[in-house]
């Protein structure tokens, strides 16, 4: 089993009053997500925190039979469950949720995610966008009726075509492919990516210690305004040994605002 350390971190951002985001971090199953609430007042931090809930009973309840199958039915069961808020709660007022979760099993790494909240891949000093945002411009991108570089300032760059609670059928993209020693993955909300281009992160991403790049990112998001809500997870993978949990900087299943 490889070792993995991880640094986890949440904050409110500069303008904004309320920490809509959540994250998650069960390193024993090999399970993280961040999820990025949207919808008036809190419906979005209720939103977030709900799925995240969610993921950690369907972790905790799987045990050792943990599948990329059953995080996406904790996934669809908390896209019922939002629905169901919003039209008894809410009158029907949206409260949805982007969410990107990374699940480490033995050699192997599944993604799954709604909306624009990101994972990336670190290796051999290359950085690699493994999620593909579900959004209005990533689209207009892939059509080819919009230049990519583009897209973050377009006016259309906040409006996303995916999320959990939004519509009653809810497709989670997934995809599965091998982990090697040395990977560092990135699972950020876009308050992150919409303040530091690739490069910028790529730069942050190649300090030697995890818990020293995670806070150089949170500083330069918030030198850049932090006009979101920002949270970010780092995992790498070390070597053969068990998790190392050391380095994460906030309880499981809380936030710091």
């Amino acid at each position: 089993m490889m070792q993995i350390a991880f640094h986890a971190q949440s904050h409110k951002g500069l303008v904004r009053q309320l920490n809509e985001d959540a994250c998650l971090a069960l390193p024993e199953a090999g399970v993280w997500a961040v999820a990025d609430g949207m919808g008036g007042h809190a419906a979005g931090d209720i939103a977030s925190r709900m799925v995240m809930d969610l993921l950690k009973t369907a972790v905790d309840s799987a045990g050792e039979a943990l599948s990329a199958a059953i995080l996406n039915q904790a996934l669809q069961e908390a896209n019922r469950a939002l629905v169901k808020y919003s039209q008894q709660q809410l009158l029907g007022t949206l409260a949805g949720t982007t969410v990107v979760v990374l699940f480490i099993q033995q050699a192997t790494y599944h993604l799954l995610w709604a909306g624009d909240s990101r994972c990336y891949l670190l290796r051999n000093n290359t950085l690699e966008q493994l999620s593909h945002d579900h959004s209005q411009v990533n689209e207009m991108v892939a059509q080819g009726l919009l230049d990519a570089s583009e897209a973050e300032s377009h006016e259309l760059a906040n409006v996303i075509t995916r999320a959990v609670g939004v519509d009653t059928e809810l497709e989670v993209a997934i995809c599965s492919d091998s982990c090697q020693p040395g990977d560092l993955f990135l699972l950020c909300t876009d308050g992150l990516t919409k303040e530091l281009p690739d490069n910028e992160i790529h730069q942050y991403l190649q300090h030697d210690d995890i818990a020293d790049a995670s806070k150089a990112l949170l500083h330069s998001t918030l030198v850049a305004g932090a006009k979101d809500n920002v949270t970010s997870i780092l995992v790498e993978l070390k070597g053969h040994a068990n998790v190392n949990s050391n380095d994460m900087t906030i309880p499981l299943n809380r936030k710091i605002v």
